[in-house]
């Protein structure tokens, strides 16, 4: 007689698959799905703008190449509201000149709790720890770390706000954190200037990372806009949600209405917390964005316990929120799944 399945509360979490490791001890929680993650947040411009469009051709290449969400949605106008949903599951305040420190429940405080580490890689910061209003082409109210209490009021987390030129230093030295926030300022994150501008900075900066072994091992790349420009759908409009891993299966687009609190979760579940109550805000009650990584032994080709993948052919809806891979109800381990597998 075969033995009974069950489906765990949440398995995974981007637009790729989950395999569980060989068996562990029953009270030792599995390890995250990815070791570092990255969220990088562009500006004011349309889903139908960017993608399918020749003024992005490289972030519309990684689209096609990776995973897209095109029913993704921004939660409100102007821009700090979705920083803020980013950050802690609450839209806070639309009010882009805001000030307050604000103390609840936030990205952070959940990542700490893990023992995870952080950064905010904000361009033109004018020095380490900065915490005041906007200086030049940096923008406070796109960096909604600066805000919150468990950053500006703690000198330790307060140093993890630093300047962009940090990023590069941190990636050849191996020492980038688990999850890092990287803010273009208004010039590169096509606020003030072209998408053209914009989609370059990207290629200059973000190529390199997606081709370091860092990233190869064990990366998750979200790349999306704040808000879109001409679109109040959902509150804030249409816009594009790319997600990128040396896993993820090729050129897979999910159908599903997702907005930014889904994003907040999606950052901790990738880092391993898993606990529905440790997600702030709306994150707790948000639509998963399924991804976990699915592999072979040393990492080669695709686990056999996943099981096979979705038609490339159709539309999909990656990370319905309702499918998650079986588990056997005795060792743990995956016996099917209808998530996406590892890109060969």
């Amino acid at each position: 007689m075969p033995l009974p399945l069950v489906r765990p509360a949440i398995l995974a979490v981007a637009l790729v698959a989950a395999c569980e490791p060989p068996s562990r001890p029953a009270n030792q929680p599995p390890p995250p799905p990815f070791g570092h993650v990255f969220i990088v947040t562009e500006e004011n411009h349309n889903y139908a703008s960017v993608i399918g469009s020749s003024a992005m051709p490289y972030l519309d290449s990684l689209a096609h190449q990776y995973g897209l969400a095109t029913q993704y949605y921004a939660n409100t106008h102007p821009s700090i509201g979705n920083y803020f949903m980013l950050a802690t599951g609450q839209i806070i305040t639309n009010d882009d000149g805001y000030s307050t420190i604000v103390a609840v429940d936030n990205v952070v405080r959940r990542l700490l709790a893990v023992g995870k580490s952080w950064k905010s890689y904000a361009e033109d910061l004018p020095a380490v720890g900065y915490t005041g209003g906007d200086v030049g082409n940096y923008a406070r109210q796109h960096n909604g770390f600066a805000l919150l209490s468990d950053v500006a009021n703690d000198s330790t987390e307060r140093s993890k706000l630093v300047p962009f030129t940090q990023f590069a230093t941190d990636l050849a030295n191996g020492t980038l954190p688990d999850f890092s926030s990287i803010v273009p300022n208004l010039c590169h994150d096509a606020h003030d200037c072209s998408l053209d501008t914009a989609d370059t900075w990207l290629r200059n900066n973000i190529a390199p990372l997606l081709a370091s072994p860092t990233f190869q091992q064990d990366g998750l790349l979200i790349i999306t806009f704040d808000e879109a420009g001409s679109d109040n759908t959902h509150g804030g409009g249409r816009i594009a949600l790319v997600v990128v891993s040396p896993r993820a299966r090729t050129g897979h687009q999910s159908t599903t209405l997702y907005q930014h609190e889904s994003t907040l979760r999606l950052i901790l579940e990738a880092l391993g917390v898993t606990v529905v109550t440790q997600f702030p805000g709306a994150a707790a009650t948000a639509p998963e964005i399924p991804a976990a990584p699915c592999t072979g032994a040393a990492g080669r080709g695709v686990d056999a316990r996943c099981g096979a993948s979705r038609d490339r052919g159709g539309p999909s809806s990656v990370g319905s929120g309702g499918s998650r891979p079986a588990v056997h109800a005795r060792t743990g381990r995956i016996v099917s799944t209808r998530l996406i597998p590892n890109r060969r």
